[in-house]
């Protein structure tokens, strides 16, 4: 598989030889025999893709969505993305700053640094956007050209979705190059990366590249980002007027939507409502055993799955394709807080959008569909114990499942020794993550790779 064009001399791994094939059909019942060859042998293709949809769950790791895979349908059960018929994995780690040009690994990455290696094929350190590494984290990096970009430059159609603010790390690495992932609106970057402003001829905020961008559909959370005022006065929606966007705030906007202009959709102040609540993890036995209070977005966000769908409608018809990214941004966000309900409800709405995509592929062969995590997360299932003797060293959640069983989800990535009474933010973890494919040379992430290859398959150009 190739590996995109590289800057760092720090070198990867040869690709793995162990092949991991997904099964490639609709869902199966407990014991229902199932063969994958079928889908398999439809998905060899080594013609470049036409269109692309890269899904990507933050956070979601195998314990992610092992979690919600039992939690919502059983040990039996299974989810959309497990009728995609390739799978491999990916890691992910970034690299530390320094005088260059090789630079040490950091094999604990964050979400810029992790979006930045398929954005772009190069690694990065934590913290930063679609720019290359420097000597500190308060000096720009050299910007890198993204895949989006290099979409529209090859006359193909555009669109970024996500769950949090449009303005967040991984939707923000396809049309915007800062050195800190903080400077979101233009207030954030006079504050925090003051020679990155347009006063100070730089590009400006995350918020101002993204609209300067004129991406065909870019929808989500982060409106607080782009009612920030622009060193010119407006603020940043009025910029995006002034461009000629359908800016619109609510899901009947969204509907209404008809493609004619580029559509910037913003449905939150900050991050979009999460689906699911329930009891934050404590400690020692944990919470006790139960279901998840479900039905918590208002009416007036839409889900994560209808803005794919909306976006899908919008981008479909180009001659030349589209490329279109999708991501359930709260995974990590509740995995961080450690509650598993709301970790496992944004999983199974990620899920939701993954199976739009796969309806989409089923009628439109040329697409290709990428699905993956920007890094591993902190949660595992661990056995719960009645009696208390081996209760975990953190924090814990007990859900009673889809099988009527106990399922305990721990957290023990954060939270000192002794442990905080309410756990504090837990850490990412540096395991590799999955890769789900299916379509035009989904075999590309068969065995094991590094997430900077993804950069050569998103433009249709894996070997």
């Amino acid at each position: 598989m190739s590996k995109g064009t590289r800057r760092l001399p720090l070198a990867i791994g040869g690709v793995g030889a162990a092949i991991v094939l997904g099964l490639g059909g609709a869902s199966l019942a407990t014991g229902a025999k199932h063969d994958a060859t079928k889908g398999v042998k439809a998905n060899l293709s080594t013609k470049a893709p036409k269109n692309v949809i890269y899904l990507l769950g933050d956070g979601m790791g195998v314990s992610e969505i092992t979690a919600a895979r039992y939690y919502q349908y059983g040990a039996g059960g299974r989810m959309n993305v497990d009728r995609l018929p390739f799978t491999g994995f990916d890691t992910t780690w970034s690299v530390k700053p320094g005088p260059g040009p090789t630079y040490l690994p950091d094999y604990d990455p964050d979400s810029a640094s992790t979006g930045t290696m398929w954005a772009t094929g190069q690694k990065t350190i934590d913290e930063r956007i679609s720019q290359g590494p420097s000597t500190a984290i308060d000096v720009p990096g050299e910007n890198l050209p993204t895949v989006l970009e290099l979409a529209q430059k090859a006359g193909k159609k555009t669109g970024n979705v996500s769950t949090a603010e449009i303005t967040d790390a991984t939707p923000a690495v396809l049309a915007s190059h800062m050195s800190l992932r903080g400077c979101q609106g233009p207030q954030d970057t006079a504050a925090d990366c003051k020679t990155e402003t347009k006063a100070a001829g730089g590009l400006g905020s995350i918020a101002e590249q993204m609209v300067a961008h004129k991406a065909d559909v870019t929808l989500g959370g982060g409106l607080g980002r782009f009612e920030q005022k622009t060193d010119a006065g407006p603020t940043v929606v009025d910029y995006a007027k002034g461009l000629g966007y359908d800016v619109v705030e609510d899901a009947n906007g969204l509907a209404a939507a008809d493609g004619s202009k580029p559509l910037l959709g913003l449905f939150n102040a900050g991050n979009m409502t999460t689906e699911w609540k329930g009891p934050q993890a404590t400690l020692g036995d944990g919470t006790p055993a139960g279901r998840c209070e479900t039905g918590r977005r208002p009416a007036n966000e839409p889900s994560l799955s209808a803005m794919t769908t909306k976006a899908l409608q919008l981008l479909d018809g180009s001659d030349k394709g589209f490329f279109l990214q999708v991501e359930g941004a709260s995974i990590d966000k509740q995995d961080h807080a450690a509650s598993a309900c709301g970790q496992i409800g944004e999983t199974i709405a990620f899920d939701d959008a993954i199976g739009v995509a796969m309806d989409y592929q089923a009628g439109h062969p040329g697409t290709l569909v990428v699905v993956t995590a920007d890094h591993s997360h902190t949660s595992q299932i661990v056995a719960e114990d009645s009696k208390g003797e081996g209760n975990p060293t953190g924090y814990s959640n007990n859900l009673t499942t889809a099988d009527g069983q106990t399922m305990r989800v721990a957290y023990g990535t954060a939270g000192g020794n002794p442990a905080a009474p309410v756990p504090p933010s837990q850490q990412h973890t540096g395991a590799a993550v999955p890769v789900w494919a299916a379509g035009p040379q989904a075999s590309a992430v068969l065995g094991t790779n590094d997430h900077t290859d993804k950069f050569a398959l998103l433009q249709g150009k894996a070997e």
